[in-house]
């Protein structure tokens, strides 16, 4: 899979430059007033938690969660509704294609997708056609710079995780979405501080793409990511 470019992207957003920031925190922002629908007391509502502390992990600023928060009614401050999507679709090399927005206008968001899958060797689909081949799971991201592998992997076989792996830099603990709390709650009370944690899609079967197809694969990727009503482009590339 190509998981590591997703976690490399979040990670590279610590980094970004000002003219990028604001659309990073206007991401993280809807994330937060979406969870905050459920309830806006981060200590009693987990996802409003990961929403909360993924934001923090990009420096986003204090103020702007709590305006965030605020608007955890569904509604921003020109009163459009922020709704969650889902798209699916095929890549270069027949890649399969999850797609995580947040939007306040369906209509738009979905016609800019099809544009850039269209314009960049990409192809929408129904709703069914690829989600099959994913399965959604709770993903607690380590970083490999501030913890030992082997320290990880001890902790998570005793946490109640269904898997782990190493990608890159970082150490991936896995589990069913509904563990995710649990076993993120067990491992911080060993004093290993996760870099991230939420839910999301991770493959049950891969395409392995060639070199062409990687590199235009890439590139679609980064501008289906780069639009604002998009979070997280998951994949099946080996």
């Amino acid at each position: 899979m190509s998981g590591h470019s997703h976690w490399a992207t979040t990670h590279r957003q610590k980094g970004v430059n000002d003219a990028k920031r604001a659309a990073v925190f206007t991401k993280y922002g809807r994330l937060i007033t979406i969870a905050a629908r459920e309830g806006t007391d981060p200590s009693m509502n987990f996802r409003l938690r990961l929403a909360v502390d993924n934001a923090r992990s990009v420096n986003m600023p204090k103020e702007n969660i709590e305006r965030a928060i605020k608007a955890g009614s569904g509604e921003n401050k020109d009163g459009a509704i922020i709704e969650e999507v889902l798209y699916e679709a095929y890549g270069p090399g027949q890649v399969a294609l999850l797609i995580q927005g947040l939007t306040d206008n369906k209509n738009r968001t979905v016609s800019d997708i099809k544009t850039l899958l269209t314009k960049n060797g990409g192809k929408f689909v129904p709703s069914g056609s690829v989600a099959f081949m994913f399965r959604h799971s709770g993903i607690i991201v380590f970083s490999l710079e501030k913890y030992a592998a082997d320290t990880l992997e001890l902790a998570v076989l005793e946490s109640g995780a269904d898997d782990f792996r190493l990608e890159e830099a970082v150490f991936l603990v896995i589990t069913r979405p509904e563990h995710l709390q649990a076993v993120r709650t067990y491992l911080e009370g060993k004093n290993l501080i996760p870099e991230s944690a939420e839910l999301g899609y991770l493959p049950t079967q891969t395409a392995e793409l060639s070199a062409a197809d990687s590199e235009k694969y890439a590139k679609l990727k980064e501008l289906i990511e780069d639009h604002l009503d998009i979070q997280t482009v998951w994949d099946n590339a080996s």
